[in-house]
């Protein structure tokens, strides 16, 4: 995963004064583009969708000033094809007026083709999907570069997309404040690729070998019962709690609006969720507001 967190940044939507957070969204189509502006449009920013690259700067001169103190959200695609080779020039004359994020959603073609197929609609490019997704993927190479976060949207359902996409806005008072993600997945089915730190838990005694056990997952008390008799598991959560009390204030400190922790066991079904509800349970307590996502779990 990439990140380039932009040099300067409002402090929060609606201080007087500050210039409104920018927030392109872009990527694939199929990858979910669509849910992740709605996202944020919940969140009350002014949202455009498909507006002409060339046009971006004249928007944005019009509508900061009479926004209220919210901030704008852009979608971008390969609709607007002709212009995006000199989007790179545009951006970076924007950086200097604004807090520009951009986010890039990605996913396997696979699965791209597969959202395309069962929703019946066709590529915005046309012809064969195979071959559209190809030549799409070259066209928005640059934007891909440019991204400060790409979220690979391959395992995520759109209601997970939505809570991700809200995680990094919601509540955030810029310089004092994180949006901090708790995520259990299976390394089976690939490690997330929008987390920032990712443990491996696979070390930990399995309860899917466990009669009674295995139908069960991680938010159940009898299989967390089991996940947290073994000595190895409360050291190991002595270790982490202390490693994240650490991190934190650092990467707050360093400016650091979103973190997304990822742990790892083989299906993401037991031993990872269970860990992802302690920690959560423990750094609530210390005040941290968070998120939890069970990737994988059904």
């Amino acid at each position: 995963m990439k990140k380039k967190l932009p040099a300067a940044r409002a402090k929060g939507s609606g201080e007087a004064g500050r210039p409104p957070r920018v927030i392109f969204i872009t990527g694939l189509s199929g990858s979910g583009k669509t849910v992740a502006l709605r996202a944020v449009e919940d969140l009350n920013f002014f949202c455009v969708d498909n507006l002409p690259v060339p046009l971006i700067g004249a928007l944005l001169t019009r509508t900061s000033k009479n926004l209220a103190g919210r901030d704008i959200a852009i979608g971008i695609d390969i609709r607007d094809r002709a212009s995006l080779p000199g989007i790179d020039r545009i951006i970076t004359r924007l950086r200097n007026r604004y807090p520009i994020e951009i986010i890039f959603l990605e996913a396997e073609p696979d699965v791209l083709v597969r959202r395309f197929r069962e929703s019946r609609r066709p590529h915005p490019l046309g012809g064969s999907i195979e071959t559209a997704i190809s030549a799409e993927q070259k066209s928005l190479a640059l934007l891909r570069r440019l991204a400060d976060r790409i979220i690979d949207t391959t395992s995520l359902s759109p209601h997970e997309l939505r809570r991700l996409i809200s995680s990094f806005y919601q509540s955030r008072k810029a310089m004092t404040d994180i949006s901090l993600t708790l995520m259990s997945f299976g390394f089976k089915y690939g490690a997330p690729q929008n987390a920032d730190l990712v443990f491996d838990v696979r070390f930990l005694p399995n309860p899917f070998f466990i009669p009674g056990l295995r139908d069960l997952n991680g938010r159940d008390k009898r299989v967390s019962d089991f996940v947290f008799t073994h000595r190895e598991t409360k050291e190991f959560m002595k270790k982490i709690t202390g490693l994240l009390d650490f991190l934190i204030p650092l990467y707050i400190r360093e400016g650091k609006s979103y973190l997304t922790v990822g742990f790892g066991c083989t299906g993401g079904k037991h031993r990872s969720p269970a860990i992802v509800e302690k920690t959560a349970a423990l750094l609530r307590r210390s005040g941290l507001e968070l998120n939890v996502v069970h990737r994988d779990i059904s």
